[in-house]
């Protein structure tokens, strides 16, 4: 268990990326590949397996260099490399219907923000009262909202109960694998939906928490296939990724020295090769000078 010093070690290139066995990390990140319900025999391909990818490896170097004991960072990558999973099934044409209609009303689609604009809603069932406020007029667009419909709602607005649907139907799986399911790995998966589901835990939990928030979203924000999917970007910007983490520390959900060790380790280089792949294998001249102003 780490110790409550808030210590950090130096940059330096020792760090492992990887803690789990290869052949693990390949078994975990076929979780993600779905049974399709309208085509038996099919199965949906896993959308978010490279971005859980890539998210764990630079978890895994961010907790190491906050001294984290290598069993706890092990377990922690294994989270990560989850931490996706209730979007299992996705289906980009779909999903992307819902949500970009969605964002073009101004729609909130998470489930903090689905409650501040209807407070009136039970927790825990935002699906539901997305389906009930918005059904018809989804229709109307030519969006049915089937069963299968309702699941891509469910994906951004139940995931907490989606996510523990995936990780039942994969149990089996991580049994055979010797992966026991800890309650504080499914709490660093659902932070950015939940916060407030860590509000009673260690100090620890949620700073593992934070580190899978801003790294996530600095891979989603430099990532060009999820960019045009999920959020119809036409382009990626790191200075826009760290922008972003800059406000997620200002509203307090994030710590300030979670994102300047990103900044450092940003800087450093280590994580060059994992953006880069993530932008689908480029980085400019400028974007790399980018990067290295941020120390």
């Amino acid at each position: 268990m780490r110790s409550t010093s808030r210590t950090t070690s130096p940059v330096r290139s020792s760090y492992t990326y990887l803690l789990v066995p290869p052949s693990i990390a390949s078994s975990l990140l076929k979780c993600y590949d779905y049974p399709h319900p309208l085509k038996p025999q099919a199965m949906i391909k896993g959308y978010d397996k490279a971005h859980a990818f890539r998210t764990a490896k630079m978890c895994a170097v961010v907790a190491q260099h906050f001294s984290y004991e290598s069993s706890r960072v092990r377990q922690f990558q294994i989270a990560c490399l989850l931490h996706d999973l209730g979007r299992a099934g996705l289906d980009r044409r779909l999903f992307g219907k819902i949500w970009s209609w969605a964002r073009n009303r101004k729609i909130p689609t998470r489930p903090a923000e689905w409650r501040l604009r209807h407070p009136q809603s039970t927790y825990g069932k935002e699906t539901e009262a997305f389906v009930k406020t918005y059904g018809q007029a989804l229709a109307e667009e030519g969006v049915p909202l089937t069963k299968w419909a309702c699941e891509q709602v469910e994906m951004r607005l139940g995931f907490a109960r989606r996510h523990r649907r995936q990780l039942k139907r994969v149990r089996p799986l991580l049994e055979s694998l010797g992966i026991r399911w800890l309650p504080w790995m499914e709490q660093v998966t659902l932070y950015y939906y939940y916060p407030e589901k860590l509000a009673q835990s260690p100090e620890w939990v949620r700073e593992l928490g934070e580190i899978l928030v801003a790294c996530e979203q600095l891979e989603a924000y430099s990532n060009r296939r999820r960019g045009a999917d999920y959020y119809a970007r036409s382009q990626e910007s790191f200075r826009e990724a760290f922008r972003y983490l800059d406000t997620l520390t200002r509203q307090g959900r994030v710590q300030t020295r979670v994102v300047k060790t990103i900044r450092q380790l940003t800087a450093s280089g280590i994580f060059d090769s994992i953006l880069k792949t993530a932008r689908g294998g480029r980085l400019s001249r400028r974007e790399q000078q980018f990067l290295r102003s941020l120390k």
